[in-house]
């Protein structure tokens, strides 16, 4: 737990978190992994779409597309921020096994729920995730508000 070294998922996820602070949004990435290959990438796109549920992982699921049962059972879940109750709450409708989170300092979601119901979470602890999410919410503090529905 903590400190690892990021994986190429992650540092997919955390591409994806730029390309949406890029666009005016919130830096948050996300990818969907199955047998070691990227089958759904995303960002939170709240901003960008007007959308009141884009966040990076729901995205990142959605442009997977539709999946078989089977297919989400081996999937892991690449989050660059710890994900939120809907988000969570997608993970667990889906029977994914594993979250891969980049950092939990900034904002923790139900992580204790997401154990009790059995996922499997990696805190990496990422210094860079930390980093970019610091940073937007210094700059944009009303608009992460927003976000997590404060």
């Amino acid at each position: 737990m903590g400190h690892e070294r990021m994986d190429e998922f992650l540092q997919a996820a955390v591409e994806e978190a730029r390309q949406g602070l890029a666009e005016g949004g919130i830096p948050i990435g996300s990818v969907l992994a199955i047998d070691g290959e990227i089958v759904g990438r995303g960002h939170n796109r709240r901003v960008q779409s007007g959308s009141a549920i884009l966040h990076a992982e729901m995205d990142c699921i959605e442009n997977a597309g539709r999946l078989k049962a089977a297919d989400y059972r081996r999937a892991v879940l690449y989050s660059t921020l710890s994900p939120c109750d809907m988000c969570s709450g997608t993970a667990l409708l889906y029977g994914i096994p594993r979250i891969v989170i980049g950092e939990n300092r900034t904002f923790q979601g139900p992580e204790e729920y997401l154990r009790s119901r059995g996922v499997t979470l990696d805190i990496i602890d990422d210094a860079e995730c930390v980093r970019i999410m610091q940073d937007f919410i210094s700059a944009r503090p009303k608009l992460w508000n927003e976000d997590i529905g404060e």
